[in-house]
């Protein structure tokens, strides 16, 4: 009997490619309910998901075959980890996949930020030219402190090889390496001498809500602020406070509190609104590893491991 794998989620098509030309039976499950979807997987093998539905208890209980579950992604907050290591489920995930995307996103937003692209090309649509109140400020010279130096941390500091700036590291469970431009720092020396801060962590109970306004009083000096990784890692009523007072001269956000699990959605709420209308905040729509390229990889590198477990 073929081995099944049940996708929950629309993912590359390679995947199931390469899954069926190893002997794997591939189930679309993609336009079934929650019910449908747990229905499914009694009988399955593994499960591919992005983050339709969280892989807890209730959903996997009932699946007394299940060997693995990939997600297409990198974050592994939606499965219940603890649970699954107590069936001996592997997990697989692959942050390989969109690393690349995701360092350049990154940059861009930030390059963005520095130089007003955003408002300037609004202004000129409607005839203004306003070339004084869109002078920016230059990447070279600063000092860029990244918090987590796993795929996506370390994809940027290699974006970042290019310009003229310092990279402090710090990553509390990776080793960091002094290599060129990058050191390993201390927290401490980031609060010290960073210009910009860069969060490449996963959302777990150590690092939710991590940037608070104790996180933002300890820095030197003004800093502008990226966010490519989890919403809830940054508190943004504290980060809203920190521009407004000074503490934060500009943020650029690809994630945010309000997301739903699924990121299909957001609550609307009034620290959103403020968030929504503030000039000193560049947004995106959890796209930074979102690009044509990194579709295909993701499931790529998936089907690498599922096939080599």
């Amino acid at each position: 009997m073929q081995p099944q794998v049940v996708f929950i989620d629309t993912v590359h098509p390679i995947l199931q490619q390469r899954l069926e030309n190893a002997g794997y039976q591939c189930i679309d499950a993609t336009y079934f309910s929650k019910e449908q979807c747990i229905e499914s997987i009694e009988s399955a093998q593994g499960i591919v998901i992005r983050s339709r539905f969280r892989m807890d208890e209730m959903f996997l209980k009932n699946a007394k075959s299940l060997e693995f579950i990939a997600r297409s992604g990198a974050g592994m907050e939606n499965i219940d980890e603890a649970y699954c290591e107590s069936r001996g489920i592997e997990l697989y995930n692959a942050p390989e996949g969109n690393r690349n995307a995701v360092a350049e996103h990154a940059l861009g937003m930030l390059l963005n930020l520095f130089r007003h692209i955003k408002k300037g090309d609004a202004e000129v649509r409607t005839g203004i030219w306003d070339r004084e109140g869109n002078r920016g400020v230059e990447l070279d010279g600063k000092t860029v402190g990244i918090i987590g130096f796993g795929n996506n941390g370390s994809a940027f500091a290699r974006k970042l090889s290019g310009f003229d700036v310092q990279v402090l590291a710090y990553d509390k469970y990776k080793k960091v390496a002094n290599l060129g431009q990058v050191e390993k720092a201390s927290m401490e020396r980031i609060f010290e001498e960073a210009d910009v801060v860069s969060f490449h962590v996963p959302q777990t109970e150590e690092t939710l809500f991590w940037a608070n306004a104790d996180f933002f009083n300890s820095f030197a000096k003004p800093i502008y602020l990226l966010n490519m990784s989890r919403g809830k890692i940054i508190k943004t009523q504290d980060l809203l406070d920190a521009i407004d007072a000074g503490k934060v001269r500009g943020a650029c956000l690809d994630v945010i509190e309000f997301e739903s699990s699924s990121f299909s959605e957001i609550d609307k709420n009034e620290t959103l609104n403020r968030l929504l209308n503030h000039s000193k905040v560049l947004l995106s729509p959890h796209i930074a590893g979102w690009t044509e390229e990194s579709y295909f990889l993701l499931s790529d590198v998936l089907a690498d491991k599922i096939l080599t477990r």
